[in-house]
């Protein structure tokens, strides 16, 4: 069973799970060379992975056989474990909890060498989908209080297999960097009674200096204080704190605008390893008035951070980040990128 433990000093939780140790022992070695043989995640080899929990298939497809589009199975290596109780103990100074949670996969296509910058509008729009279905559906369990999405592309970024796919881990605790957002945004609401997020696209829609690509719904942008060379941000244009609340005109939307700015990100940087996150508002029914002005204060956002730099010992020590890139120089490359 994972373990979860409070850092005394930071407030800080960090999961201890030896289970994911099995990975690199047991997992397919396809990352190297963009192997195929033994991949997992191709069509035709779903006895590989987990029974899926959700799929996009033709009417009358059965589960777990190929046909499918999008596919979302249980990670096989779990970081968390969605059976059991929290059993939250107190040791000495220290504070402990087994480490209950959720991990999935969300496999993005059966086509093993599609990046999602290649992919059709519609089957991108698909891989979000999959998100908002599975993000509303274990906001349901009382267990959880934060469910975040993610994606690892290439090596450097923490990817173990080539093969299109997102990631969704579901903690019984909010994570410190998304309270600092969140507890962030609530102060600057206090202050001025308004969204900074909805501050900061009325402001870079009306400078243009850090803006990567706009559509009729969303925003991708140089942060003003971008931590890495290229980073890059973006918002739906429609204030709102949780990305459960996303509608299917607004996924196809934001399914041109991910597929616009990753093209820039490739073409300009010749295709960079990345990460992404997508930050949504915590679950708040466990404790409803704890949170109380999130859906006034809080806005859901995608950031796209290239692998460009090393993170080092300064950066490690003090928390701040040395980027060498201003982002309006970053913008304005990007700008000009066709794709």
């Amino acid at each position: 069973m994972p373990e979860l433990r409070k850092d005394p000093i930071l407030g800080r939780w960090v999961i201890i799970s030896t289970e994911r140790a099995q990975r690199a022992r047991e997992a397919p070695r396809c990352l190297e060379e963009n192997n195929q043989k033994g991949c997992p995640f191709c069509a035709g080899r779903e006895n590989l992975t987990s029974p899926e929990i959700a799929a996009w298939r033709p009417p009358k497809s059965r589960p777990n056989t190929p046909g499918w589009e999008v596919r979302v199975v249980p990670n096989k290596y779990p970081a968390l474990r969605v059976e059991g109780n929290l059993d939250k103990q107190g040791q000495g100074i220290y504070d402990r909890m087994n480490g209950i949670g959720a991990h999935e996969v969300i496999i993005e296509t059966p086509d093993h060498s599609a990046r999602l910058d290649e992919q059709p509008r519609e089957s991108v729009a698909k891989v979000f989908e999959a998100y908002k279905l599975r993000i509303n559906d274990l906001s349901r369990d009382t267990r959880m209080k934060y469910i975040l999405v993610f994606r690892n592309e290439g090596r450097a970024a923490g990817a173990s297999l080539t093969h299109p796919h997102s990631q969704l881990i579901a903690t019984p605790v909010t994570p410190k960097r998304v309270k600092e957002e969140l507890n962030g945004a609530a102060a600057y609401y206090r202050y001025k009674d308004r969204c900074i997020f909805c501050d900061i696209i009325r402001q870079e829609t009306a400078d243009r200096v850090r803006v990567v690509y706009e559509n009729d719904r969303f925003l991708s942008f140089c942060p003003f204080a971008s931590r890495f060379p290229f980073e890059v941000w973006v918002l739906p244009k429609r204030h709102d704190a949780d990305y459960g609340g996303i509608s299917k005109e607004e996924l196809s939307s934001l399914a041109d605008m991910m597929i616009v700015t990753l093209r820039k990100l490739a073409k300009a940087l010749s295709r960079p390893q990345y990460n992404y996150v997508l930050h949504t508002s915590p679950v708040r029914w466990p404790r409803k008035d704890y949170w109380k002005t999130i859906e006034q204060d809080y806005h859901w956002h995608i950031e796209i951070m290239p692998h460009l730099t090393q993170i080092a010992g300064f950066e490690w020590g003090t928390g701040f980040f040395i980027n060498p890139t201003p982002p309006e120089e970053a913008a304005k490359y990007l700008q000009e990128v066709e794709t």
